[in-house]
């Protein structure tokens, strides 16, 4: 896997992202970012799910105003989101945002996008700029032919110009398409072409099923070529499931340390218990336990249909269960445990999970 080491590193609160440091996991909120009790609810969930810098959208000063309450309750980089008006921005960093994304092209006047970055500057706020498939402006349009991956970039780089001739560049740059290969293109093309830290995402990726593909899919090939310093799986639907997937897809590329990784075997027809039920329910019972007991461990479960390859399989996790005929094995380390019929399997499992927790 490639490592991207020389971008520059920028902080976002007390994180630092580039340099080849620890790629960070980014959400956003769907709540009313102006009702503060309701967003604060979600970045707790979102935290403790393992986000790492959350963004919220600023539609109003309202919301703006609301930067300041929520900021006081949480504990990651909060991002504020503006478009169209140059004072919300502004209003943002002065209410405690610890980055700002904005787009200059539709910020305002030369003069507007001059009192952002003297803004940002002041505090030391790093300015998130970006691209995407569906706002880019009518000449790279027309130049292009349409939507491409040399018009994200030829955008992108041409808003982070207008930023640098301003005299500011703590800068993180973003190009996202709901088009995978479009998006995979873009990169590398714009990886050439500069060393700020990118974040990255498939954009508008789809509900939870054929999101978590489309993201998998392109985020995996961006990360393997290393690309990517901040990453954000965009869902539709419930946030903690887009952390959730970054999460595990970290930790498959090897770019992230600690968590539980569940193998389960597909089925077929020697499989003699419910395991399709039974993975489902081992999987809620592992996400009931706090998320910061594995931050350092890294911990395997197997669930096993059959004799065929579930012992096996079973033998290289830490904890596993091989089923038989409505009976199933728990299996530690490759020593069986005990024998269990195939309604006890569950409890029995969270035994051995627990007695797992206290010996942490």
């Amino acid at each position: 896997m490639a490592h991207r080491e020389h971008t520059k590193v920028i902080s976002i609160g007390n994180r630092l992202i580039g340099g080849g440091k620890p790629v960070l996991i980014q959400s956003m909120t769907n709540t009313r970012t102006q009702d503060t009790a309701a967003t604060t609810a979600q970045i707790l969930a979102l935290e403790e799910a393992g986000c790492e810098i959350v963004r919220c959208t600023v539609p109003d000063m309202e919301a703006a105003a609301a930067l300041r309450k929520i900021k006081k309750q949480i504990h990651i980089p909060l991002v504020a989101d503006i478009h169209f008006d140059y004072r919300l921005a502004i209003a943002s960093i002065e209410n405690g945002a610890d980055k700002i994304r904005i787009n200059p092209g539709n910020i305002g006047t030369s003069e507007k996008v001059r009192a952002v970055v003297a803004a940002a500057r002041e505090r030391g706020i790093p300015i998130r700029v970006g691209a995407n498939g569906g706002s880019l402006e009518k000449h790279i349009l027309e130049k292009h032919g349409g939507v491409t991956a040399s018009g994200l970039v030829e955008s992108v780089l041409g808003k982070v110009h207008v930023i640098e001739e301003l005299g500011y560049d703590r800068l993180v740059v973003s190009v996202k398409s709901s088009d995978v290969l479009m998006c995979v293109k873009a990169h590398e093309m714009l990886a050439e072409r500069t060393d700020y830290p990118l974040h990255v995402g498939i954009t508008e990726a789809g509900t939870l099923w054929s999101g978590n593909i489309k993201s998998a899919a392109g985020l995996g090939i961006l990360l393997y070529q290393g690309f990517g310093d901040t990453i954000r799986v965009s869902l539709t639907g419930e946030p903690v499931q887009e952390v959730r997937t970054a999460k595990l897809l970290l930790r498959t590329l090897g770019l992230r340390k600690g968590g539980i990784e569940v193998v389960s075997c597909p089925t077929c027809g020697r499989t003699q218990i419910d395991l399709i039920a039974l993975v489902g329910r081992v999987e809620a019972l592992i996400e009931s336990y706090p998320a910061d007991l594995w931050t350092e461990r890294d911990l395997k479960v197997a669930v096993m249909g059959c004799a065929v390859n579930g012992p096996g399989e079973a033998r290289e996790a830490d904890i596993g269960i091989a089923g038989g005929r409505e009976e199933g094995l728990l299996i530690q380390k490759g020593r069986i445990l005990r024998k269990v019929p195939e309604g006890e399997l569950l409890d029995a499992f969270k035994e051995e999970m627990d007695r797992l927790v206290q010996e942490m």
